[in-house]
């Protein structure tokens, strides 16, 4: 999805100025924005998948004047929502009206710990050989879909060449739509600073992505 969470190369926003000695939270909401993402997240009713998309469905406008945390509570309230935990008028009032959906499993304090240890590996088993190797050259498919994607728009229809053979993991694309995970051979591609930004780059930059077999074409 070509949505507003996807800025890499676009002009007009400023530089970026990373902060020095930057805090994990700016205030105490930020610690209650995380907990619960990840104890709705613990419910198994969606993936990381579906829940990225949700981030990228918010409205170019509130999605751009948000904060990092806002924009994670904007989308857990779409999921939760979507999957019949809460009402829109709950989320308005903020109290329960009536009965919603039963978690599969809820995430209680001291099961904290392993499940954050545990985190939630994507890596599959293998099903098939690698189409592609290092060193091969490459080039990105060119597609503007409306539904969840990893590959940016600035490294697309862009020659390349296998960096590395990262594994075999779940298809993203797929799994934010409830599609199942259909893993794939995930690569590493390196691209010049021509390729990606034209005339005047800087002829010692390189970019790299991971990117899905699907993603890619031979040359």
């Amino acid at each position: 999805m070509n949505g507003p969470h996807d800025l890499g190369g676009q002009m007009g926003f400023g530089p970026v100025a990373p902060e020095m000695n930057e805090p994990y939270f700016h205030a105490d909401w930020e610690k209650r924005a995380l907990g619960i993402t990840i104890s709705c997240g613990a419910f198994g009713a969606w993936t990381i998948d579906e829940s990225r998309h949700a981030r990228e469905n918010i409205p170019p406008a509130d999605y751009l004047s948000a904060s990092y945390y806002e924009i994670w509570i904007r989308g857990v309230e779409t999921l939760l929502e979507r999957h019949g935990f809460v009402t829109r008028q709950e989320l308005l009032s903020g109290r329960k009206l009536q009965e919603g959906a039963v978690p599969k499993r809820v995430l209680k304090a001291e099961m904290v710990p392993a499940a954050l240890a545990k985190g939630g590996p994507c890596d599959r088993p293998v099903e098939a050989a690698p189409l592609f190797a290092t060193g091969e050259r490459v080039k990105t498919k060119n597609f503007n879909p409306a539904t969840h994607t990893r590959l940016p728009r600035y490294a697309r229809a862009k020659l390349g060449v296998i960096e590395a053979v990262q594994g075999f993991f779940v298809f993203p694309d797929d799994n934010a739509h409830g599609k199942g995970e259909n893993p794939q051979w995930l690569y590493t591609i390196v691209f010049d600073g021509g390729e990606i930004w034209g005339e005047g780059a800087d002829p010692s930059l390189t970019v790299s992505i991971d990117a899905w077999e699907s993603y890619l074409e031979p040359v």
